[in-house]
């Protein structure tokens, strides 16, 4: 596990709780869609970049 996909799984992590959090507050579905979008990319990145798929 390198430096680069470490990174990528704390910041999908990191939206992903704001995900969780915005659903809470009651935040517009738009913005709480774009953030899961954005998690969702960070983590599969991250996931990829393992090197275990080698």
């Amino acid at each position: 596990m390198n430096g680069l996909s470490t990174v990528f799984i704390l910041v999908g992590l990191f939206l992903l709780g704001g995900v969780v959090s915005f659903v809470k507050q009651g935040i517009s579905k738009s913005i709480v869609t774009l953030l899961g979008i954005g998690a969702t990319m960070a983590l599969l990145a991250g996931i990829l970049r393992l090197e275990v798929w080698n």
